[in-house]
């Protein structure tokens, strides 16, 4: 079984400050923003958007989190992982711009179930979406507005995304 490495610690870094600049042009400013990071590993690259993006601002960003497992529409074929706490900052979501937060986009039904679950808190003025790796293979029209790397792949392969924080290592790997 051959896994290569596609993205070091550093081309992570990069590519998500190259986000947050992006979130922030986009929006002009931080004015409104609100980030959603998707479990697991989308609610640390959350945090990190968040930082950043505070950072280059010099405003707090709300950063929270959003469990989908529950609206998502293949649990019968796939089995999960137990659901996750969902964190709404406290000014919740209702016209705001919210950014979903997630490590790979594949199919795009982890995304779709993201938008009913934000659909059953509130109602913000605008959903975007930020990922670290864009893979294809899409089976529903959702598309990324912030891409960290797109990396084609086969639909066999694994794409791994490690983070330090949940997995004591830094790198996007892809492999059989």
């Amino acid at each position: 079984m051959s896994v290569r490495t596609v993205l070091h610690q550093a081309d992570i870094s990069r590519a998500l400050t190259r986000i947050a600049h992006e979130i922030l042009e986009s929006n002009r400013g931080a004015d409104g923003l609100v980030l959603l990071g998707i479990p697991t590993r989308g609610v640390t690259l959350g945090h990190r958007l968040g930082t950043l993006i505070s950072e280059i601002a010099q405003v707090s960003v709300p950063v929270g989190s959003l469990d989908v497992t529950l609206f998502r529409d293949d649990l019968a074929k796939h089995p999960t992982r137990s659901p996750q706490p969902t964190e709404i900052p406290a000014g919740g979501i209702d016209g705001k711009t919210v950014v979903l937060v997630d490590d790979v986009l594949f199919s795009g039904r982890s995304i779709r179930a993201a938008l009913d679950a934000i659909q059953s808190i509130g109602r913000p003025s605008a959903v975007r979406l930020a990922i670290l790796v864009d893979r294809g293979h899409r089976e529903l029209p959702i598309r990324p507005d912030f891409v960290g790397k797109n990396i084609p792949s086969a639909r066999t392969e694994r794409v791994n995304v490690r983070l330090f924080e949940t997995d004591g290592a830094e790198e996007v790997t892809i492999g059989e």
